[in-house]
């Protein structure tokens, strides 16, 4: 889990903390180990505008295309995206406990803005209204990969919302959310990332955009590169590409995007990791698995990379403290069933 590294911030347009006591965590996945196929992050889904948009964005990167359409209240915003980052998180905090996951979650409307860093004042609840119709409102179809299945067909961002209940004053004080199958699929299949908490003070939409982006392709190595134009494009912003390489020039000069600094050398950004996240404890030795329990293990895996299973399974075996293991390769088979048959619903 990472924790809120107190970043230098100088003159950077970072929010305040709103709420310094809170006990906060954008929970782990399986000890935050990087998944491929995230799709929210990769693609450029949410509206980096301000003010109601209500364009139909089309986008196509590869064999991936992508129509996010609007309703009357206009596209859903990056901003909006907290609450489906915090319904993910306390699925997947509930997960790793052991509950039975829900599509529907019951949440306290007051939790959500603390959590997110948003004012708990009368505007900050009517502002959570608007988010919960943009997102029930914003219609995509894709054929994006979530959990092995495609799907192809018109979903919203949420199923649907309502407010369970009002205080005298008509505030809402609790709600129920049931997200889409697309993004009920993703956290079944774990393909989420930990985001640093300093995320929620990121004041622009641009920033936050670029650190979900350079958080999928950077995460913890050392280095990564992405051509000017290309960022642009996995942003979604329609700026001019002048424009946005200001843009650019200003998130370097301020220095305040959280787990990594970046660098514009000509047409190229360049992230470099701050080493604040969380790193993997260094693994004792246990010997090889045997030829025969990988596999085992791939016919129990439901159709999931043994390899990353298993470098998956040893960081959780590390950070667990390193329990005995009386048979290695019968645990992880264990394992290995147990992702098989969430990946399966069972």
């Amino acid at each position: 889990m990472t924790t809120a590294t107190p970043i230098a911030t100088g003159n950077a347009p970072l929010l305040p903390v709103r709420h310094p006591n809170q006990d906060f965590f954008i929970c782990d996945v399986l000890d935050a180990i990087p998944k491929d196929d995230m799709a929210s992050m990769e693609h450029p889904i949410f509206s980096l505008s301000t003010r109601p948009d209500t364009r139909v964005l089309e986008y196509t990167n590869g064999d991936t295309k992508i129509e996010i359409a609007p309703s009357v209240k206009g596209l859903a915003t990056i901003h909006d995206k907290d609450i489906l980052i915090y319904c993910i998180s306390q699925l997947i905090a509930g997960m790793n406990d052991g509950a039975a996951p829900s599509r529907t979650l019951h949440i306290k409307a007051f939790d959500l803005l603390v959590s997110t860093n948003r004012e708990t004042s009368g505007n900050g609840y009517r502002r959570l209204k608007e988010a919960f119709e943009r997102l029930r409102g914003t219609s995509i179809t894709t054929n994006i990969q979530t959990k092995d299945e495609e799907i192809t067909s018109g979903f919203g961002l949420i199923d649907s919302w309502k407010i369970v209940r009002r205080t005298n004053g008509g505030r809402m004080v609790s709600v129920s959310v049931t997200l889409s199958e697309w993004m009920y699929n993703a956290v079944l299949g774990r393909e989420v990332l930990t985001l640093h908490r300093d995320y929620f003070r990121l004041r622009k939409p641009l920033e936050r955009r670029v650190y979900e982006i350079a958080r999928k392709h950077c995460g913890r190595q050392n280095r990564w590169k992405v051509g000017l134009a290309l960022l642009q494009k996995k942003c979604g912003s329609n700026s001019p590409l002048r424009t946005f390489r200001m843009m650019v020039r200003t998130l370097v000069e301020h220095d305040h995007l959280p787990d990594y600094a970046v660098a514009l050398e000509g047409d190229t950004v360049v992230f470099e990791n701050r080493s604040t996240m969380q790193k993997v404890m260094p693994a004792r030795k246990m010997r090889p698995l045997d030829p025969e329990t990988l596999h085992d293990a791939r016919t129990v895996a439901g159709g999931l990379d043994v390899y990353m299973l298993e470098q998956e399974w040893r960081n959780w075996w590390a950070e667990s403290g390193y329990p005995t293991l009386h048979s290695p390769d019968e645990a992880f088979i264990a394992f290995c069933k147990k992702r098989g048959n969430t990946l399966k619903g069972i």
